[in-house]
């Protein structure tokens, strides 16, 4: 039994005040590299070989079988998950400690239909502006061969999160 057996993902929701103790970046790696669990919706698309820089993120996945919808294609719903965390996830990496976002809008075209023969695709979330109450990004879902799959754009608001100190102020 020579065999490596991998970690096995954990999945859950972060306590707010560990996620308000941190700045974006680390935060969003922190949940890339399995030092916090991802979150259950994860489990749906489940994101391999994701990176988190400063306002961009990038996430691979390979639709399958099991995101199919009834007439026999890849759910808009799973290119939406993919682009909303993304695009979300961007934002987030730019957020200082004690700063949350959560998703106002957002909007996808979709370019080409998905199916369990495309094979990986790759999501990357980008930034357009952050200010101090709302923050804008882009997302794009390409194939193996760079072609377009799906965008979109987000609008987040941004907000202070909730700390001991400032409860019940």
């Amino acid at each position: 039994m020579d065999e490596q057996i991998a970690p096995k993902t954990e999945y859950g929701v972060t306590l707010p005040e560990i996620m308000a103790s941190m700045a974006g970046i680390d935060f969003v790696r922190a949940i890339f590299d399995g030092r916090l669990p991802r979150p259950p919706i994860m489990q749906t698309i489940e994101p391999f070989d994701s990176i988190a820089e400063p306002g961009v993120v990038v996430m691979h996945s390979i639709p399958g079988f099991r995101h199919y919808n009834p007439i026999g294609s890849v759910h808009g719903g799973y290119a939406a998950t993919l682009l909303d965390s993304v695009m979300g996830l961007a934002i987030h990496t730019v957020m200082p400690a004690g700063t949350g976002y959560t998703t106002l809008e957002f909007k996808i075209s979709f370019i080409k239909g998905l199916t369990e023969g495309t094979g990986p695709v790759r999501s990357e979330g980008r930034t357009l502006n952050v200010g101090r109450r709302a923050a804008t990004a882009e997302g794009r879902i390409t194939d193996a061969k760079g072609r377009l799959l799906a965008h979109g754009t987000t609008t987040c608001l941004v907000f202070e999160m909730p700390t001991e100190t400032t409860k019940g102020t």
